[in-house]
């Protein structure tokens, strides 16, 4: 019998436009990849086996063909449309494979390291964690990674600029139940995997149900800015699938009041007229037993 894969309807619905995605989504900074795969364990790992899970049309996958290590990557993803528009890439040393966080191809203990990046908040279940656990290496280490624009960061996050918020504020407003990383809810599978008494740890310890993976994670932030126009900033926010999923006449609303905001005091532009555009990328790690 063949295997269903889970995807979320509501990425489903907002990342059909594969393509756009590809676009206007943004790449990861270099720096930022770098301390991600020296807390990894991989950086400087020659032909190191990494799997790049829900890796969508390959956003983070390019970042890892393009060192120095000649990683043996393979790309996990559930959605059709993304794993199309990885392909059409022809990256070198990447296999692509269609699969999900529970149901993933790959033999037991295969990978030195699996990362996540811009998707964990989808599948931070513990069926998940089983899995990666099954897949990595003993001692292998997991992370995760995302971009995050000040207008969809944590609500406890201020942002740069007055427009940046009320684009956040348009966000919110949409919340439609579902955890994004703003809601910070997908930290949570893991802090249940250790959530016992110091009693039944013990337990655990000599009935060889031990914690999947260490805690506490490991965090790092890199802020950064970018300059983008008017019609470049609507593109990269219409890509969130919060906005992807309103009906057309509520888009057209939106992206009105996004220009709106644009026309502002106090938005900064530089000589060619382009918007400072301000987040951070937000990484964490962990190790397998």
């Amino acid at each position: 019998m063949a295997t269903t894969f889970a995807l979320n309807p509501r990425a489903a619905r907002g990342f059909q436009d594969a393509s756009n995605y590809d676009a206007h989504r943004p790449s990861f900074p270099a720096e930022a990849v770098d301390k991600l795969l020296t807390h990894l364990g991989v950086a400087g790992l020659k032909n190191a086996s990494v799997i790049d899970l829900a890796c969508g049309t390959g956003k983070f996958t390019e970042s890892l063909v393009n060192r120095e290590e000649e990683f043996d990557v393979v790309g996990i993803e559930p959605h059709a449309g993304m794993r199309e528009e990885l392909v059409k890439k022809n990256l070198r040393s990447v296999k692509v494979l269609e699969g999900d966080a529970a149901h993933m191809p790959i033999e037991n203990g295969w990978g030195d390291a699996l990362i996540a990046a811009q998707a964990f908040h989808w599948f931070a279940t513990e069926e998940s964690l089983r899995e990666i656990h099954r897949v990595l290496k003993p001692g292998a280490a997991f992370g995760v990674i995302w971009n995050i624009e000040d207008y969809n960061a944590p609500i406890e996050y201020l942002s740069t600029t007055k427009w940046e918020q009320k684009m956040k504020d348009i966000i919110a407003s949409l919340d439609d139940g579902h955890p994004r990383f703003r809601h910070m809810t997908w930290k949570q599978v893991f802090e249940k995997q250790q959530d016992t008494t110091p009693l039944q740890t013990l337990k655990d310890t000599f009935s060889g149900h031990m914690p999947m993976f260490s805690l506490p994670l490991g965090e790092e932030e890199l802020k950064w800015t970018v300059w983008l126009t008017d019609e470049a900033v609507w593109s990269r926010y219409a890509t969130l699938s919060m906005i992807a999923n309103v009906d057309e006449d509520r888009k057209a609303e939106i992206r009105k009041e996004v220009f709106n905001a644009l026309k502002e005091d106090g938005v900064e532009r530089n000589a060619r007229g382009e918007v400072a555009v301000h987040g951070m990328t937000y990484l964490a790690w962990t190790s397998r037993d």
